[in-house]
């Protein structure tokens, strides 16, 4: 009997034990596992995002770049801007922290990076690579333009634009050229020969619809959504100069025939007018950059530009415009403190402001203050002798950079309409009533 009751007991204790570990599994998969779970995807990042087809690309490009020793940037707008937003965040985030994909998973057809094609060592090979990576490529070149004013050298080709596509997204590489002016410049995205026009779509693209120039900028290394990439460290800085990057070059074609009809003056008094004019311009230049003023080439010095790509020997002074309401009370003084004195001060700021100071060896800077009216600009002129008024109209214009005397410099757009308006109305201008 008590051989029964043993495993009588024996058998209870079993099935007891059982019940409770099969308790004991069911509560953990129902209710601790879900609550653990939880807590890890609070504590490590669930991961939110991070199989779209744009955070995969990428990725994989970044893989490429940093693989092959690629020097990339992202300058990308879209991104850049959702960055600028929460920039001290981000730029705290470190690798493998990241929850969610904020930026790089944004909807888009591209991302846009910019290659910085001086420091590149390792062009050949690179195509093959990537696409072994998976990624369809197209390269987009044309003529060096840096070189279109040395006969021997002329029609020299560069790569300006490569396109990485894997699949349905695409990644853009601008390639940044250095210039002489210490900026950085990118040419025209022209499809050439037989390119599938709907291998992207090229409209869409943010960079390449004009060559543009901007300034050379310090980078950072910063970490967006789990990849390790490089940016602009003033990134706002860089997102406002690109809807006004657009550059035109000077018309070194035109400007060697210019100087087979007409001979260049190269005699010492010109050569040494052309240093002083380009050491004048220099320092107006600094002045007025420290002062945040937009300034462009204006009368005979940007006509001098146009035609011949070069300071007019004969002119004996530096030209240069600034819009009225971009005039900053201390200019006067501003160049007073580098050692240009005022030689006149025409008008006023409500009406026909006109500046000229006085530089070395005799080369005089004059500021023409342009006024915006409806449909047309204008500027006034002052006759030093009589005190009479004239005003000048333009028709409305942008401005572009251009390179000029080894300078990144402002010329308006629409060039030859301003140079015509000028020398126009500087043969039919109308003297005008002076306002009390």
């Amino acid at each position: 009997m008590s051989r029964i009751n043993k495993n009588v007991i024996l058998a209870v204790l079993t099935l007891t034990s059982s019940a409770f570990l099969l308790f004991q599994l069911y509560y953990y998969k129902h209710y601790l596992s879900a609550k653990n779970g939880a807590g890890v995807s609070k504590s490590k990042g669930s991961r939110i995002g991070f199989d779209s087809t744009q955070w995969r690309a990428v990725k994989k490009f970044i893989m490429l770049t940093s693989s092959q020793n690629v020097p990339v940037f992202l300058i990308d707008p879209l991104i850049l801007e959702l960055i600028n937003k929460d920039f001290e965040q981000v730029k705290n985030t470190s690798h493998g922290s990241t929850s969610e994909c904020k930026f790089f998973c944004v909807p888009r057809d591209f991302t846009a990076f910019a290659l910085r094609y001086h420091l590149w060592k390792n062009e050949e090979g690179w195509f093959r690579i990537a696409e072994n990576m998976g990624f369809q490529c197209l390269k987009i070149e044309s003529r060096d333009p840096r070189l279109d004013g040395i006969d021997s050298l002329f029609g020299t080709e560069i790569p300006l634009h490569y396109i990485c596509r894997l699949a349905s997204h695409a990644i853009h590489v601008v390639v940044f050229h250095e210039r002489s002016g210490n900026y950085l410049w990118h040419g025209h995205l022209r499809l050439k020969g037989p390119v599938d026009r709907k291998f992207v779509p090229f409209r869409k693209l943010q960079f390449g619809r004009y060559p543009g120039a901007f300034d050379r900028p310090e980078l950072q290394q910063i970490t967006v959504d789990g990849l390790e990439v490089l940016i602009p460290k003033d990134p706002m800085h860089f997102l406002e100069e690109i809807p006004h990057s657009r550059f035109i070059e000077c018309r070194y074609k035109e400007a060697r025939a210019f100087f087979q009809q007409y001979l260049d003056d190269n005699t010492a008094e010109a050569m040494a007018f052309r240093k002083s004019a380009k050491e004048l311009l220099q320092l107006a230049a600094r002045t007025l950059q420290k002062l945040g003023v937009r300034f462009w080439l204006s009368s005979g010095t940007c006509l001098g530009w146009y035609r011949q790509c070069n300071i007019i020997p004969y002119s004996k002074d530096v030209d240069l415009g600034i819009f009225v309401q971009d005039y900053k009370s201390d200019i006067i003084s501003a160049f007073q403190d580098v050692g240009l004195p005022l030689k006149h001060k025409f008008g006023k700021v409500e009406d026909s402001l006109e500046l000229s100071f006085q530089g070395k060896d005799d080369v005089k800077l004059d500021i023409f203050f342009f006024y915006e009216e409806t449909d047309h600009m204008w500027n006034g002129g002052t006759q030093a002798k009589t005190g009479k008024k004239f005003k000048y109209l333009f028709p409305k214009f942008t401005l572009c950079w251009t390179e000029f005397v080894d300078m990144k410099i402002h010329v308006p757009c629409e060039t030859i309409d301003y140079i015509e308006a000028n020398y126009d109305s500087a043969s039919h201008s109308d003297p005008v009533e002076d306002h009390p």
